[in-house]
């Protein structure tokens, strides 16, 4: 606060924070704030609100373990709640996500950082911030065209020889990860590239001149160095990726659907708020925990994020 004070000067200073909190406390504290309350009550007709049956209690929560489904993974088969089904596949894909963002993105920033000019490193970028001049629903289309059984890219296969008929791509959750890390990879590239222009080159070359393979510089040098970006570029696409609603829907695989969904089927169609903003908690409290774990394995502050 001294240091915005002394750049900003007192007037500039409090009109900055006043705008912050008033986006934090009426954008997001309060709203959260009062779905976090409807969630304990039960969904009820208007003239029963604030009736006997008006209660607070955890049936909104203990919904999500109804209709159980069978389920098959590693061999086993069991059953398992159809939401809880969901909810575990919307996290292990979003997990998916961010690992194949980072192994997408991590290449291309130490190009971009170590490797490219800085008379090309313009234009390089332009090319980078190009897609999201484009609305995501645009891109999200994009690749639903792509993927369809007439699309263009059965019809290039074809062409090429290398499938004799249509693949239906558009089916499970492989196409709601393509086009959720395509979506969601600059989130990833930013952060990363931010943390690796800061590293040294004279460290590189003194690894290489004692000897070290590629590998290694990698793995003792780069990857210590760029972690704080890579936790947070993984922190935003994981959160991105799970909480994504317009992916999935735009995809719309019968067979991959994605939590958020669910939420939306609740609220929207089933006008059940209360137990929708049930489900939507569950998915922001394990949101939380998943980046926490993240947060203590790469051994990172929010601070060391927020950079």
């Amino acid at each position: 606060m001294e240091q915005l004070y002394r750049r900003y000067g007192k007037g500039l200073t409090f009109m900055i924070v006043s705008l912050t909190a008033f986006w934090l406390l009426v954008l997001v504290i309060l709203p959260d704030f009062k779905l976090l309350e409807a969630s304990f009550r039960p969904y009820l007709p208007v003239v029963d609100i604030g009736g006997p049956k008006d209660t607070y209690s955890l049936g909104n929560y203990a919904q999500i373990l109804g209709n159980p489904v069978d389920f098959s993974s590693f061999g086993l088969s069991f059953q398992i709640p159809a939401r809880v089904k969901v909810f575990v596949l919307t996290i292990i894909y979003s997990g998916m996500v961010t690992l194949i963002a980072f192994l997408l993105a991590y290449p291309l920033c130490f190009y971009l950082a170590k490797v490219v000019s800085n008379r090309s490193l313009p234009t390089l970028f332009l090319l980078l911030f190009v897609p999201l001049w484009v609305s995501e629903v645009l891109r999200s289309f994009a690749w639903f065209i792509i993927m369809t059984l007439k699309g263009p890219l059965n019809a290039i296969l074809m062409a090429l020889g290398a499938i004799e008929k249509e693949i239906r791509w558009v089916d499970g959750y492989s196409p709601v990860v393509v086009t959720l890390v395509y979506a969601y990879v600059l989130f990833m590239v930013f952060p990363i590239y931010n943390s690796m222009q800061s590293l040294d080159n004279n460290q590189l070359e003194a690894a290489e001149d004692l000897g070290a393979p590629w590998w290694r510089v990698h793995w003792r040098i780069v990857l210590p160095h760029s972690k704080p970006g890579i936790a947070s570029g993984s922190v935003m696409v994981f959160m991105l990726s799970a909480g994504s609603l317009l992916v999935p829907a735009i995809i719309n695989s019968t067979t991959g659907n994605w939590f958020t969904q669910t939420i939306q089927g609740i609220m929207l169609e089933g006008q059940d708020w209360n137990t929708g903003a049930a489900f939507a908690f569950m998915l922001l409290l394990f949101c939380t925990v998943a980046v926490i774990a993240a947060m203590r394995l790469f051994r990172v502050s929010l601070s060391d994020i927020a950079r």
